[in-house]
């Protein structure tokens, strides 16, 4: 396969666009709903595409559960499910702007914990951007005024709960396929919020069905666009685009639901997309 960084870019561009569009729907149906509900229908339609895109990828849905890590890729669905939560709690709480801003030190997350978890070679340099980059989520959330306010930490658990994903995705990488890998991410996290979900189910307006189907269709073409980006394009080459999901956030956030960008914010969020950016380009055993 010939890679097309160009074509990958621009498919990583859309991929965020994307994104941050499911994430104001998610933001606006959860000021009205329990957050357990709609998360549970959003994964009920990407259980099905789960199926249907790993079953395809490995010849069949068989082919595509077999794994002889079966509790580390159940924890691993179970834990993204939980990610989405939380995040989306934090979008009720905090807006777009504010949660993207902090969420955005995943990447200094993963890099931090390669060592331990992966057992990754972490240079110095890429020790002092993670610092950096923690030094932007404190400008955030400017400790001694609102760091004793527990809405302020939920993006940061959701991004610690993302990276420890993440890691545990590369680890299950060496045994499985990334299609079984994709099939135990939809189908746990969907078993799981069904079970949990429909204990807070609520009758919702038709409108409101409206944006559901929105939600689901962005989540669903969301994931479809990221997997044609790495077809096309070497993650390296793509991944530094995937901070422009909170630009775009950031914009919806502040045009649709007048959320306002805060100077300590604006700073911050610079800081720890510079250094996270930095993490990236070093590579994973970067000096």
């Amino acid at each position: 396969m010939q890679s097309n960084t160009r074509l990958g870019i621009g498919l990583m561009i859309a991929t965020t666009f994307v994104f941050a569009m499911q994430d104001g729907i998610s933001r606006h149906l959860a000021r009205e709903y329990n957050v357990m509900m709609i998360v549970m229908i959003r994964y009920w339609f990407f259980g099905a595409f789960v199926m249907a895109i790993a079953g395809r990828q490995a010849g069949s849905i068989r082919a595509a559960a077999r794994t002889t890590q079966p509790a580390l890729q159940i924890f691993r669905g179970l834990l993204l499910a939980a990610e989405i939560c939380v995040m989306v709690l934090a979008f009720v709480y905090l807006g777009l702007v504010e949660s993207h801003a902090v969420f955005a030190c995943y990447p200094l997350l993963i890099a931090a914990l390669s060592g331990p978890v992966l057992g990754e070679g972490v240079g110095w340099r890429r020790w002092v951007a993670i610092a950096v980059g923690f030094l932007g989520v404190l400008v955030i959330l400017q400790p001694g005024i609102t760091v004793f306010q527990p809405t302020a930490v939920i993006p940061l658990i959701a991004a610690s709960m993302f990276a420890l994903y993440g890691l545990l995705t590369r680890y299950a990488a060496r045994r499985d396929s990334a299609a079984t890998s994709f099939f135990w991410t939809g189908v746990s996290g969907m078993v799981a919020l069904t079970l949990a979900g429909l204990w807070f189910w609520q009758p919702m307006t038709a409108p409101d069905w409206g944006w559901m189907g929105a939600l689901c269709l962005t989540g669903a073409l969301g994931h479809f666009l990221l997997i044609k980006t790495y077809e096309v394009a070497e993650a390296s080459a793509v991944q530094p685009f995937a901070y422009l999901q909170l630009v775009f956030a950031s914009a919806l956030g502040i045009a649709v639901f007048g959320e306002t960008l805060a100077p300590n914010v604006a700073i911050g969020a610079a800081i720890v997309v510079g250094a996270g950016l930095f993490t990236l380009l070093r590579g994973p055993r970067g000096a």
